[in-house]
């Protein structure tokens, strides 16, 4: 593997001066390089998901190797501001000890790719493309080492002024569709590696967004977003297949681990399935967990295990809500099968530990079904107790609850739900059981 270097090509790394243009140089001759010298084929493994998660993912971040590219952009010790930049096959993305790749602060250095030939920009989640990072159809794309990717969050937003302000301290300055959507975009990538790096100060946009990519591993990865930021999600994954998470840190003022299957904005219709995470720990003021979302499409063989989860609004999270006035949504009937919540531990979540909700018109909101999802051994302290309601042509089936218990608390020990993200909506949904057919309770407690 050969190593490029953003000062070779005048890179300053001041924290002054924008070093896009020299960055960008490195990656595109570190391109050259590895379009003429292809590393071997990445090795992989099975990761060992579940028996009840059929078949396993068939990556796992432990095999060493796995996704090597073919060279490497390496970004020694000191601050490198940049617009927009584009990951290209066969490049890993390095970043030193002591290196840190600063956002800018001004939106005109992150316009839309206008060449983006995996994804149509207007059907994206806010009728954008535009990321900080971004690859489009990357075979062996990589993002490694212990420096930080800072997404410059605090230039993009305010403190609420209103004296009654609920949710979110701080909101937008610009609108939302105006605002980065997100930092990391990888699209219609194969064979990607996600290592060590740290994602800090999100700009009220997804830390990561991962759209129809194949075998994918992120490995000790590290989000440090505010939790009173809104939309500071963490780790998306969408319409993917293969992907192992495993040993990560996240912490964010929205959803913090998601599993999606939106294709609108593709080609084609394309599942989410074998996701494996393992091993995390999460802080959100949103779900800890979200599954899904409104007419995503198909999400299957999906296992979730030790996560340990603090200060959060809603633990799990399987609702559908209807239509939105926004361009994230899909454009299928949802079905979400065959997932495994094992060895999940929740302390301080101020709504649900798990709400599991259908809104919406069946016309407009559609539902295959949402069936066969097991939890094993959840533990949780909360403000509410789990909420399950099904819809009378789509009710939840063949829920399986084994070894889990759910302790309600009052509002003394978890106090301030109003201004803490999201709970002001969560605490709007009274836990109930409706529409579920085929659940089963084994040596469960429910109670205060």
């Amino acid at each position: 593997m050969r190593t490029f270097i953003p000062q070779d090509f005048g890179a300053r790394a001041d924290g002054v001066a924008k070093d896009t243009a020299a960055i960008q140089a490195a990656i595109g001759e570190a391109a050259k390089y590895a379009a003429a010298h292809p590393a071997p084929p990445a090795a992989f493994a099975a990761s060992g998901a579940a028996a009840e998660v059929r078949p396993a993912p068939a990556v796992d971040c432990s095999v060493p190797g796995t996704a090597v590219p073919g060279s490497r952009v390496s970004f020694p010790p000191g601050t490198y501001l940049s617009g927009a930049l584009r990951l290209r096959p066969g490049v890993e993305l390095h970043l030193e000890k002591g290196a840190r790749l600063l956002a800018s602060p001004d939106m005109a250095d992150f316009p839309d790719w206008p060449d983006a030939r995996h994804v149509v920009a207007a059907n994206c989640p806010r009728g954008r493309n535009a990321a900080f990072l971004f690859a489009d159809g990357c075979d062996g794309v990589a993002i490694t080492g212990e420096g930080i990717i800072d997404g410059n969050g605090r230039a993009h937003v305010r403190r609420k002024t209103a004296p009654d302000w609920t949710g979110w301290e701080f909101e937008r300055i610009l609108p939302a569709g105006e605002s980065l959507p997100r930092v990391v975009f990888l699209a219609g990538c194969r064979n990607v590696r996600i290592d060590g790096v740290s994602l800090v100060n999100g700009p009220a946009g997804w830390g990561f967004w991962i759209h129809d990519c194949d075998r994918v591993c992120v490995r000790g990865l590290t989000i440090r977003s505010d939790v009173r930021y809104p939309n500071n999600d963490g780790l998306h994954v969408n319409c993917s297949r293969d992907v192992d998470v495993a040993d990560c840190d996240i912490e964010c003022g929205d959803d913090a681990i998601v599993v999606r299957a939106n294709s609108r904005s593709l080609a084609e219709n394309k599942p989410c399935e074998r996701v494996h995470v393992r091993d995390c720990r999460v802080r959100s003021w949103a779900s800890g967990i979200r599954v899904g979302w409104c007419c995503d499409g198909t999400i299957r063989d999906c296992a979730f295990r030790r996560i340990a989860m603090r200060d959060t609004t809603n633990g799990i999270d399987i609702v559908l809500p209807p239509m939105p006035d926004n361009p994230d949504y899909g454009r299928e009937a949802t079905l979400i099968e065959d997932l495994l919540f094992e060895d999940i531990a929740m302390d301080g979540i101020y709504a649900h530990p798990l709400d599991a909700k259908i809104e919406g018109d069946p016309q407009t909101t559609r539902v295959e079904a949402v069936r066969r999802v097991t939890l094993r051994r959840v533990r949780a302290t909360a403000l509410e107790l789990p909420n399950i309601r099904g819809r009378a042509d789509a009710p939840f089936r063949d829920f399986r609850f084994e070894d889990c218990a759910f302790r309600r608390v009052g509002d003394a020990e978890l106090p301030g739900w109003e201004r803490h993200g999201a709970a002001n909506i969560g605490r709007t949904r009274p836990a109930r059981l409706e529409n579920a057919e085929g659940f089963r309770f084994d040596r469960c407690e429910f109670g205060s």
